[in-house]
């Protein structure tokens, strides 16, 4: 009978032991328990840093604390929408610039800023801040008003807006007497460099009711006056240019007989015939004798003009000098300038005012005709005088 060899082998069993787990096993636990905490301490670190991170964000783009007082802000134009971010920040109408442009961005606003001064109460959210920068809800600034008649000198009218507390009349002066500053306006640089004008802008600004904003300076409103000489150049018929240059004048000739015209005429039908006048005198290359520019170099006006007040040496004098003087007088209305590119078709070589109370003038071609004519004008101002004293 066979024998089996392994029938009384005894049995191979694990080692008896202390109930232990294998080393395989306990090296995997071992493992194990590093791995999970590592996993978790990282995920708590990523949970914290987003909450701080997501902290961070709403509490820099939560509104600021409200107030009672209204906070006023300037947008300039061409303003970015970072640079408007950080104009609210300094001003406290937000908490931080960074993220507000960074929300801008991603919501796609900011490009449709305007330019402007703005009113918002602090504590304003940041939607309603946008709205109303996209609207345009601006609040409008202070500002003042001042009129320059027609007629009066650069001095007369920084003596004017000296008054009206607008700026000084030094600052007004000595801002009309710096070109350079004015470059920008085509008629200013062609103004002509002679040593004998007065005041070189005399003319050019504009004559009209203005407001500007307060705390304008001399600057701007020399600008603002010179930017609607030319809006009221573009009003003229769309010959004008082609005119002027038919007639051989430069804008700066055309102001200054303008301005002539506008010291001497005071009803409007007259001045294209006070203007063929001189147009006419000096076509013949006789003296134009306009008492105006003899009061423009006086150092007070005067009401009647004495024989020594007509020797006066300055070249705006037309009594001895020939010729236009070296620019304007005043500063010339629409109606004045339209005369002097128009004038009326006369032989008109004289005129003088009627003296009648009217403002009206006699016009002549010839001397004896004027003689004639101040004799009736003489005789009206006697009657007039006569008709004030007996409603005396």
């Amino acid at each position: 009978m066979d024998i089996d060899r392994h029938a009384d082998a005894p049995a191979v069993r694990a080692p008896a032991g202390d109930g232990e787990t294998p080393p395989k096993a306990r090296r995997k636990k071992k493992n194990w328990h590093p791995v999970m905490w590592s996993f978790f301490i990282a995920l708590g670190l990523v949970l914290f840093s987003a909450a701080g991170v997501l902290y961070y964000v709403w509490n820099g783009l939560r509104p600021p604390a409200p107030g009672d007082a209204p906070v006023r802000v300037t947008v300039e134009r061409g303003m970015r929408a970072q640079q408007v971010a950080e104009l609210l920040e300094r001003h406290g109408l937000i908490r931080d610039a960074w993220l507000f442009a960074a929300w801008l961005k991603w919501t796609g606003e900011g490009s449709r800023f305007q330019a402007g001064i703005y009113e918002f109460a602090p504590g304003t959210s940041r939607e309603e801040i946008v709205r109303k920068l996209n609207a345009g809800e601006t609040v409008a600034p202070a500002t003042f008003r001042f009129t320059i008649p027609e007629g009066l000198t650069i001095r007369q009218m920084a003596d004017r807006l000296e008054k009206a507390g607008a700026v000084g009349k030094d600052e007004f002066l000595r801002a009309a007497r710096d070109l350079s500053r004015f470059a920008e306006f085509g008629w200013v640089r062609a103004i002509p460099a002679d040593a004998g004008i007065i005041e070189p802008l005399e003319g050019y600004l504009f004559p009209d009711t203005y407001e500007m904003r307060t705390g304008s300076t001399a600057e701007d409103i020399i600008r603002r006056m010179l930017a609607e000489l030319d809006r009221k150049l573009g009003s003229l018929p769309e010959d004008w240019l082609e005119t002027m240059e038919e007639r051989g004048l430069t804008l700066h000739e055309l102001l200054t007989i303008a301005s002539l015209i506008e010291r001497e005429v005071a009803v409007d039908e007259e001045r294209p015939l006070v203007s063929s006048v001189i147009a006419n005198r000096l076509e013949k290359g006789m003296p134009l004798q306009i008492d105006a520019t003899i009061q423009y170099v006086l150092d007070e006006p005067k009401e009647r003009l004495l024989e020594e007040d007509l020797k006066v040496d300055s070249p705006y004098n037309t009594y001895q000098h020939k010729g236009l003087p070296p620019g304007p007088i005043a500063a010339p209305g629409l109606k004045s300038i339209e005369a002097a590119l128009y004038p009326a078709e006369t032989d008109y070589l004289y005129y003088v005012t009627k003296k009648d109370g009217s403002g009206e003038h006699l016009f002549a071609s010839t001397l004896s005709q004027h003689n004639r004519n101040i004799r009736t004008s003489e005789e009206n101002a006697r009657k007039l005088q006569q008709q004030q004293q007996q409603g005396q």
